[in-house]
């Protein structure tokens, strides 16, 4: 009975999972993830001391996952996404030097 037991172990082991639950996204597919500028002087200043240990610097910045950050450190910082980057700046830039609606007419 314990081989039978053995073999059984044995074939579930060597078993592969039929479902594949996660799925790959392409990064062009990312969306930009806003963080604070307290957020990002810490994800920096983290960086330097602990290096890509996603799960240490996310443990340090309240509501944020391992995997965002890491999504985030790669956006800030890889070539491919320098263009989308600029992109936002300019937006955002536009957008501050709109003027405000003013409530009081003439």
């Amino acid at each position: 009975m314990d081989n039978a037991n053995q073999r059984r172990r044995r074939r579930l082991k060597q078993q592969k999972p039929t479902v594949d639950e996660s799925e790959e996204v392409s990064s062009l597919e990312w969306e930009f993830i806003n963080m604070s500028e307290q957020e990002e002087d810490l994800i920096f200043r983290m960086y330097r001391l602990v290096g890509d240990r996603w799960d240490l610097i996310a443990g340090r910045i309240p509501g944020r996952q391992p995997e965002e950050i890491e999504r985030y450190w790669i956006m800030r910082n890889s070539e491919g996404f320098a263009e989308r980057r600029r992109q936002q700046l300019h937006l955002k830039k536009r957008s501050s030097r709109l003027p405000a609606s003013s409530s009081s007419l003439p």
